[in-house]
């Protein structure tokens, strides 16, 4: 039984060549989560698609589908965005990845659909980029089940204090760094960064800093040895 989707909110995360004249379209939708579509006869010189299927451009997407690959049988335009430019351009291709590697099929998540809405029009806008790829990277992990813990100490409770250090375990939170505890320092963080990071402000460079080696460590314990190559990039540009 074919299931049909009709104008759906979704972006474009990525797409490659299919065939002679179609194209392979993974999306996120806002209430199908990702989601893989056949767009037959996108490449064709007059087809009316061709220059629809664009990455970081609100769309509304309609398809029907009876397998995990659904077949596209209209996208249209939803409202105008500033395009990503430079480097911005080269963050909203990192959050593309993020989803890529880490969303499961079919798993809505509209909280999350919302949030990267926000995050492309505030890099389309000129904000802060450390800060928006940390807030999201956040709301990321939150939205798959591994939200990280940033106010307490894991293992008593207490509330995390600025000026003492914590060594962060993935599985468990912050943990009061011990003298001596090997490998401590590998992936220890300041309390005020923690707290900085729990009301998403990132106008400390220390916490800017700190925040990005953390959330690195963070998600590659979730990728399973996955690199991002959109992070390699980068890195080389900015400390990003």
């Amino acid at each position: 039984m074919r299931r049909r989707t009709d104008r759906e909110p979704a972006f474009v995360l990525h797409s490659y060549p299919y065939k002679e004249t179609s194209l392979i379209v993974e999306v996120f939708a806002r209430h199908r989560g990702r989601v893989g579509l056949l767009a037959r006869g996108a490449r064709r010189p007059r087809s009316a698609i061709r220059g629809t299927l664009l990455a970081f451009h609100p769309l509304r997407l309609s398809w029907s589908a009876s397998a995990e690959l659904g077949t596209l049988t209209a996208a249209e335009w939803s409202g105008g965005q500033p395009a990503l430019q430079g480097q911005g351009l080269m963050c909203g291709f990192y959050l593309n990845e993020l989803l890529l590697k880490l969303l499961p099929r079919e798993d809505a998540h509209e909280r999350l659909f919302d949030a990267y809405a926000e995050s492309l029009a505030r890099l389309a806008a000129g904000a802060d980029h450390a800060a928006v790829l940390r807030g999201f990277e956040r709301r990321l992990l939150t939205e798959l089940g591994y939200a990280p813990l940033l106010e307490r100490d894991a293992a008593t409770g207490l509330p995390v204090q600025a000026a003492m250090r914590y060594a962060y375990e993935p599985e468990r939170g912050p943990l009061a760094a011990e003298g001596g505890r090997p490998g401590a320092e590998a992936h220890t963080v300041s309390g005020q960064t923690l707290l900085d990071m729990a009301r998403d402000d990132y106008a400390r460079r220390e916490t800017r800093e700190e925040a990005r080696r953390l959330m690195r460590w963070l998600i590659g314990a979730r990728l399973g040895g996955q690199p991002l190559h959109t992070r390699e990039v980068l890195l080389e540009l900015q400390e990003l």
